[in-house]
């Protein structure tokens, strides 16, 4: 098989239980809307039309058999019932569309299962919900199938990996600072649920009742710690944490900044010996592993001293994770030293750092451009002689703003999906975003969960 292809092995009846969820991703192209009934001009240019009624149903249902027929259960499952209802929000060329599955019941005379299913839009809006049942393959079958850069977009196979593993740990209290909006708070209901935490829910009890009421959430067994703002709960939380009581530390609808001060206060605050810094794991598309990005979201623009903690925690952070010696590539727009840019210098005075062991655990490289740090064959092309180039699993960023775009192209444009958290601190420091994929955020809670063990 090439990188065109892949073995896809379906899901047996027996094996599903009911509760369990997949998604897929999708970005509604203009070529989709044109093959299933054209997009409607609404001044906006062609690249944000919006589709008619017919066309969003259609291209959702589509969604929804993929995933049932390819991926959950898989190969073999006959689909007895479908019933979609289209929500309240237009569906336009360029959205991205996350569509989840789930079991609501078994019946096992017929090896019958009863699904339901939502699409959600990349801002949360909601474009359709409905249910299916379906039959489910009871004998195990694999096929060879060939695939677009969407189908390896929505597997996300070593993302659903790191939850596996993380699921196999014991759970451990979550304190999670002002959970006060949809997003946050069903985040930390399906981390429990998958028994990726025990959520310790901080902030004005009376509003987190009400979101969870608003939002179909059950939040019962879990504990409310109160707090009146987003301020003191950020607060509460850290205060959590220290006290032992909470073993992780997860952002809620709260300001990173504001999180992140009262981590960094001191003595309040939970510190360790080196420079905060936060990691992106990126499951790419086509990429034969998973890409580190380090750091898009703390530090503004590091010095080589801050660079030096960056590495080291990004390093740290990989061994965890079951790379014994990861390659880390040190980007500037360049692979040779240039005095004129500052990043080629840092990047030179980092991999001399990691020769003379004052960085360990890794090997590290730079300067190096994007391109040959993922790419062998554009690093032959250039003749670079270098460990790491064409193979990085991690890739140092200039400053924030590079490794912010950088994180989002990937997410956006090549269909990669993102968890982060950051490091450096006594504990992990779950953050999520409003822009992330159900599978994007249950990985934050379990690299932070495997990070709290130690294992991989």
């Amino acid at each position: 098989m090439d990188k065109t292809q892949e073995l896809v092995t379906n899901r047996l009846f027996k094996d599903i239980a009911v509760g369990e969820k997949a998604d897929l991703t999708e970005i509604l192209t203009r070529d989709n809307a044109d093959l299933l009934g054209g997009w409607q001009p609404d001044g906006a240019g062609v690249e944000t039309a919006s589709v008619s009624q017919s066309v969003a149903s259609v291209w959702i249902g589509i969604l929804v058999m993929r995933l049932v027929s390819t991926r959950f259960p898989g190969v073999g499952s006959v689909v007895r019932s479908y019933a979609l209802t289209l929500g309240g929000d237009v569906l336009s060329v360029g959205d991205r569309v996350v569509v989840t599955c789930q079991v609501v019941a078994k019946h096992d005379a017929d090896a019958l299962l009863d699904l339901s299913f939502v699409g959600v839009r990349q801002d949360g809006g909601e474009v359709a919900r409905g249910t299916m049942q379906i039959q489910a393959p009871q004998a195990p079958q694999s096929v060879v199938m060939a695939c677009s850069s969407f189908e390896h977009i929505v597997t996300h196979r070593r993302f659903r990996t790191l939850c596996e593993k993380a699921a196999q740990l014991p759970a451990l209290p979550i304190a999670v600072a002002y959970p006060c909006d949809d997003l946050s708070l069903r985040s930390a209901c399906d981390a429990a649920q998958r028994g990726l935490g025990q959520p310790i829910l901080v902030g004005p009890k009376a509003l987190i009742e009400s979101v969870a009421k608003d939002s179909g959430l059950s939040i019962d067994g879990l504990e409310i710690v109160e707090a009146e703002d987003a301020h003191a709960a950020s607060v509460q939380a850290v205060a959590l944490v220290r006290s032992g009581r909470a073993r992780l530390l997860m952002k809620g609808a709260v300001h990173t900044d504001v999180l992140l001060h009262e981590v960094v206060a001191r003595p309040t605050g939970l510190c360790a010996d080196r420079r905060l810094s936060h990691v992106f794991v990126m499951d790419v598309p086509f990429y034969d592993r998973l890409l580190m990005i380090s750091d898009a979201v703390v530090n503004i623009a590091p010095d080589v001293r801050a660079k030096h903690d960056i590495v080291q925690n990004v390093i740290d952070f990989a061994h965890v994770l079951g790379l014994a010696e990861p390659r880390v590539a040190v980007l500037s727009a360049v692979e040779t030293v240039n005095p004129a840019i500052q990043s080629t210098l840092d990047a030179a005075v980092l991999s001399k750092m990691a020769d003379r062991k004052q960085i360990t655990g890794g090997i590290v490289d730079g300067p190096l451009a994007f391109d040959n740090a993922v790419n062998l064959n554009a690093a032959k092309i250039k003749h670079i002689d270098s460990p790491v180039a064409g193979r990085a699993d991690i890739v140092i960023v200039p400053t924030l703003e590079a490794g912010n775009m950088l994180a989002k192209e990937l997410s956006f444009l090549a269909g990669a999906d993102a968890a982060g958290v950051v490091l450096g601190a006594k504990v992990p420091v779950i953050l999520t975003s409003r822009a992330d994929s159900e599978q994007a955020r249950l990985t934050s809670c379990a690299i932070a969960l495997i990070m709290a063990h130690g294992a991989a």
